[in-house]
Order: structure tokens, then sequence, then C-alpha cells
């Protein structure tokens, strides 16, 4: 089993990319987002630590985790930021080990995890690749703010808490570039398979 991972700046595109590769090439996707938030529930494996450390008040009327007053906290407190990212990232990594040894013994071809944090996670400890979808920065901001609504102050302060693009290019073997539609990103990725000589990924 192939094990890709895909990583970029916020409003690269990175999710027409994974839907691509999992309509074209059959792949298996993980989004560690999705792993966390479901980790972070209410029975989830990082519940009861978080609201341990941070006490009740981060709860909601049905006791699930008031994502706003949490968001509100962490994100206003670099230590309190490093506290949560203590209980989650560790175990959303552990989560992720699990399910390529799951898709492994299914005999999967080929596994996809996407994580804005792939390589400050040192995901390429069981990533066979490191891609980078890359993307201008002007197109970037004008996809956030037409999708998401961010002004261009909140837009460049996400921008600053990223990796620069030469930091994500130092780490991955790979690099599509999404600036332009998403038939010209996949046309690169089609490159990719030709060149190596691979049916599949």
């Amino acid at each position: 089993m192939k094990v890709i991972g895909i990583t970029g700046g916020v409003g690269a595109g990175k999710t027409q990319v994974l839907e691509y590769l999992n309509n074209k090439y059959g792949a298996t996707i993980c989004q560690t987002d999705l792993v966390a938030k479901k980790m972070q529930k209410k029975g989830g494996e990082c519940f009861d630590a978080i609201v341990e450390h941070f006490g009740e008040s981060i709860l909601n009327e049905k006791g699930e985790l008031d994502r706003d007053r949490l968001a509100g906290i962490i994100f206003n407190d670099p230590e309190e930021l490093e506290a949560m990212n203590a209980i989650v990232h560790p175990a959303v990594k552990d989560e992720i080990r699990k399910k390529i040894a799951h898709e492994e013994r299914k005999h999967t071809n080929v596994f996809i995890v996407e994580s804005a944090l792939l390589i400050e996670d040192s995901y390429d400890e069981f990533c066979d690749e490191l891609w980078y979808i890359y993307a201008a920065p002007e197109v970037r901001r004008e996809r956030l703010r037409a999708s998401r609504g961010y002004s261009d102050e909140k837009i460049s302060a996400v921008f600053a808490s990223q990796l620069t693009d030469e930091e994500f290019r130092k780490h991955c073997q790979r690099v599509i570039d999404n600036s332009g539609s998403i038939e010209a990103a996949c046309e690169q990725i089609r490159g990719f398979c030709m060149e190596n000589r691979m049916d599949s990924l």
C-alpha cells in the first residue's frame, strides 16, 4: 500500500485534489481535522483530557465542547494552544497509524493522509511521499474571501500562522500547482503517474 501525505496552506484547494484522487484512483482519504473533531466529541479519546485541563466552562448545554469558546481561549494564549495540541495531536497521529494498519489488512492500494500540520507533526515517519498543494497567495486570498467570507486581516493572520512556501517545498517530494483550474492540477497528477509508469499512484 502506498501512503501519501498531502498538505498545503489554507485556500490552496486541497479538498478538490482529494476528491480527484478518490474518484480517479480509488484512494482512501483520511483528513486529520475530521479525525480530531471525532476524537474531541463526548466519549471520544481526547474529550475527558480536554475538559480536565480547561474546565467544564468550555462545555455547551449538550455537554459537548463549545468550539467557539475553546477557540477563544487557545488562540489568545500560546500556552493553552500548546496544551491543547499536546492532548490532541499525539492521539490523532496514533489513530492514523491504526487506520493505515487497518487499510493494509484490507489490501488498500493508496491511502491519503491530508493535514495542514503534516510536516510539523512529522507524518513523514509513515508516509511514502509528501505532496504540497501550492496556490499563489493572491489566488488563495480570493478563494478565502469568496468561500469563507474572510477579511484580509484574518487571511493575513492565518497565512502568518502556517509554514512558508519555502518550508513546504523543502519537505515535500512533489509540488502540485493549483493556482489555476483543478483540471490543470489533475493533469500534473496524471503526469506523475506516467513518469513512473504507474496505472495507479
